[in-house]
């Protein structure tokens, strides 16, 4: 892999079609704060300031689809991981796109 290589990038339409069909795990990259106030369903949130140390919990098996609030963080993090062996895509425009498309945010409750 270049230094010039692109993350592939998957738009929300595409992200909740895949999400149905259970074929990838969702990665917010987002601070736990962020991730708090609305997430996509079934993601897991690791902090771009932490992913390096937690790759090992993350799972191999299916492609992984890196989100944050914009795409910038989660475009990092793609890349981190793509190194690492990942299959990885990015999910373009971040929560922002996911929310304007209509699509479902979750919340997290609280305790």
């Amino acid at each position: 892999m270049g230094i010039f290589t692109r993350t592939p990038s998957t738009d929300p339409a595409r992200l909740a079609e895949k999400l149905a069909e259970r074929g990838v795990y969702v990665l917010d990259v987002r601070q736990p704060s962020e991730w708090r106030h609305g997430h996509i369903r079934g993601s897991q949130n690791v902090p771009l300031t932490q992913l390096k140390r937690r790759l090992a919990a993350i799972p191999r098996d299916r492609t992984i689809v890196t989100v944050c609030a914009s795409g910038h963080r989660s475009a990092a993090a793609a890349r981190t991981l793509r190194k690492t062996g990942c299959q990885v895509e990015n999910l373009k425009g971040g929560m922002h796109a996911w929310a304007k498309k209509g699509l479902p945010v979750e919340k997290a409750r609280r305790r």
